[in-house]
């Protein structure tokens, strides 16, 4: 498979570390580990976005829909980064783009993309994307209204 174009420009880049157990036994990082680094890219995207740490007991939106497509093995002591973009804001939710890549080589590993969606805990029920999140978002990324 052919590694897609980008949806929008990667304003955000974090240095992946991964760990021994994140490899199967034919020194491939394991699946799932690129998910946890994918996770790991969002917390500190939301960081950037937000200028402060993300107060995750007043948690405002969660992930309702993962795609990650795999495209080349990454290896141990392999460099990798984490760029992440948002490429879609509506009312209710927002999409991410994201990918694992070699900054050295740039070889695409895997590229993934999740939409979150607005969340009240107190009714635990879907609502509208806080206005200070898509804000945020859009001055983040550039986008112009």
């Amino acid at each position: 498979m052919r590694v897609p174009e980008p949806i929008a420009p990667f304003h955000h880049r974090l240095t992946a570390q991964t760990r021994f157990n994140d490899f199967d036994m034919f020194g491939h990082l394991n699946n799932g580990a690129y998910l946890q680094l994918l996770d790991l890219g969002k917390v500190k995207y939301f960081e950037a976005v937000n200028g402060k740490p993300v107060d995750w007991h007043k948690v405002t939106v969660v992930v309702v829909n993962i795609n990650c497509s795999f495209y080349s093995p990454a290896y141990f002591d392999e460099p990798l980064e984490v760029l992440t973009a948002c490429v879609k804001i509506s009312e209710h939710s927002f999409v991410l783009e994201q990918r694992v890549v070699n900054p050295e080589s740039g070889d695409t590993k895997c590229v993934g993309q999740t939409v979150m969606a607005g969340f009240d805990p107190a009714t635990a029920t879907g609502a509208p994307i806080p206005r200070e999140w898509a804000e945020s978002l859009k001055d983040f990324e550039n986008w112009e209204e």
